[in-house]
């Protein structure tokens, strides 16, 4: 069935396309949602209500701390007054003023183990392994994955803990992993932490945790080293995974028993083939997800409805401004994201026809 979406409004964002690849895009439950967008040596923070309301300007903008450093998953507090960065070499907190709050050294991201460094801290060193952090919902804690080289030098990941006000380590936890990248995603009820790795060719791990004091209390579905953590909605109870090839979507519970199941289905049926990388909660009732899917004449791009309890198809979305992207981001509101890299421009989406007339509004 083909379910058509709404137009809420349209955005000239340069770089909006990094709101889909897990880089710039930061949610604290559907009431904030923040695109983290680098323009050249800085970071702009835009709350996604407001733009698409026609603010124009930024609500924040931090230095970057390393320039060159390219990678890494970066955090904004809840108020905006200071931002945490994951670098190569340590994770750093910087206030809206461009000043250092508080610096958390570790070891190099870099492939070689043991290799050398000039003691310039701009120096980026090769490889684009990396790790990522999160400032808690309630602005106190800072998350972390790093990389440690211990006294008798083996190469180790953690997942540590920091006081947001001076870095001080509150708690860590060793990790099985050999990271190319990671990302945080915050459970809604503010005592756990998501932390999905991709190791490459070597899958994927999630972890949840909680603090207790000075230890985390960590569990994790790494059995079969292929769960993708998408998305979690405070109105829901579980939260969403991808297999790692797109075989299939998973609502889970918290402790990672499996809510419901919809697997990928053969290419020339009535549902789709391999799920991609983007889906999420448009609501607490309603899980979009995307597939791309060869044809004979190019790929079909289907956006797909699906029951947020059981993970039943209800339809596919239908665009009133023809074909759309893979990309999809949803906010939890109600609403959606797509992107026209084009035109590079962001699209707000609903099951609701608006009200009034879709704006049309150019950030700086």
């Amino acid at each position: 069935m083909a379910i058509t979406a709404h137009l809420c409004g349209s955005v000239r964002m340069p770089g909006g396309d990094a709101l889909f690849d897990g880089f710039g895009f930061e949610s604290r439950g559907a009431a904030s949602c923040r695109a983290l967008l680098r323009n050249g040596h800085e970071l702009e923070v835009y709350e996604l209500d407001e733009v698409f309301a026609g603010e124009r300007a930024p609500s924040a903008v931090f230095p970057l701390p390393w320039p060159g450093w390219g990678h890494g998953v970066h955090s904004v507090s809840p108020d905006g007054t200071f931002a945490v960065f994951s670098g190569q070499r340590a994770v750093r907190a910087v206030g809206a003023g461009g000043e250092t709050l508080w610096e958390y050294r570790h070891a190099c991201w870099g492939p070689e183990i043991g290799h050398p460094h000039s003691g310039d801290e701009q120096e980026v060193c090769r490889g684009s392994e990396h790790g990522s952090c999160r400032i808690s919902d309630d602005g106190r804690l800072v998350w972390a994955h790093i990389v440690t080289e211990p006294d008798d030098g083996d190469w180790e990941e953690r997942w540590v803990v920091l006081d947001a006000r001076d870095g001080r380590e509150l708690a860590s936890l060793r990790l099985d992993s050999a990271a190319a990248g990671s990302h945080h995603l915050s459970h809604p009820d503010g005592v756990h932490m998501g932390l999905c790795i991709g190791m490459g060719q070597d899958g994927i791990l999630l972890h949840w945790a909680r603090r207790d004091g000075t230890t985390l209390t960590g569990w994790d579905l790494n059995e079969s080293m292929e769960r993708i953590l998408m998305d979690v909605h405070p109105g829901h109870p579980g939260f969403l995974t991808a297999q790692h090839y797109g075989a299939d979507l998973r609502l889970h519970a918290l402790d990672g028993t499996v809510l419901a199941e919809r697997p990928a289905e053969r290419a020339d049926s009535d549902t789709p083939h391999q799920w991609s990388y983007y889906s999420g909660f448009v609501d607490a009732d309603t899980v979009i997800a995307s597939t791309v899917e060869p044809t004979e004449d190019g790929k079909r791009i289907c956006h797909w409805l699906l029951d947020a309890r059981t993970l039943e198809i209800r339809g596919t979305v239908t665009y009133p401004t023809g074909p759309v992207g893979p990309d999809v981001r949803p906010l939890g509101d109600g609403t959606w994201l797509t992107y026209d890299t084009h035109a590079e421009t962001l699209h707000r989406w609903t099951l609701t026809a608006p009200s009034a007339p879709a704006v049309d509004v150019r950030p700086h």
